[in-house]
């Protein structure tokens, strides 16, 4: 993401599923076979919860640093979010390691508006990717600019609205506080979102 900020989101989605996918199978695997009464609702509910305490886990340890933490944080809840969402879809038995899911991620997140649009520009980050690696030995940029873009561009995917909101949670005197509200916030309006796309996904039983 360092050496391609535009396309953090991408990257980020891409990995996800493919790190992430397999990960929340194997949870909802485990929690159906040891709570066999419980809904899907019902697991995806304990996905919500753990995730949103992690949520907020994050957001109060980057309140007690300056700008990196921050943008590192927003980071981490987008990868958080990500968790989240697969695990969400498992848990309405739908397949999270699909590469499908990967798109879906992105729209959800709001980083982009439709599916036709998300995979388009998951093509794109997956063929720079490959380009990258042609021109591995050159100079990288300037590490302060590739922080400020990062920071836009991950701030959208984790649901973090404006520049005000991200540097809100470095502000003296509010950081632990704005940084714990901001992302719970941001959890449970994504949370909300994937449960409505994922309860209609479902398939019959």
């Amino acid at each position: 993401m360092r050496s391609d900020p535009q396309y953090a989101p991408e990257h980020l989605a891409i990995e996800a599923v493919r790190l992430l996918g397999p990960e929340a199978a194997t949870w909802t695997d485990h929690v159906r076979a040891e709570f066999p009464a419980l809904t899907a609702d019902d697991l995806a509910v304990l996905a919500i919860k753990r995730f949103t305490t992690l949520g907020r886990i994050s957001g109060s340890v980057s309140g007690a640093g300056a700008l990196p933490g921050a943008v590192l944080d927003v980071g981490v809840l987008a990868w958080t979010h990500s968790r989240m969402v697969l695990h969400i879809a498992a848990a309405y038995g739908v397949d999270p390691a699909a590469a499908e899911r990967a798109a879906e991620l992105l729209v959800l997140q709001r980083v982009h508006k439709g599916p036709s649009t998300a995979r388009l520009a998951l093509g794109v980050a997956a063929g720079r990717e490959r380009a990258s690696r042609l021109f591995s030995g050159m100079a990288v940029r300037p590490f302060s600019g590739v922080v400020v873009k990062l920071g836009v561009r991950l701030s959208q995917m984790a649901g973090v609205r404006t520049a005000k909101r991200v540097f809100a949670k470095v502000m003296p005197g509010a950081k632990i506080m704005l940084g714990t509200w901001v992302n719970s916030s941001a959890t449970r309006d994504l949370a909300d979102r994937a449960c409505c796309r994922y309860r209609e996904a479902a398939p019959a039983r």
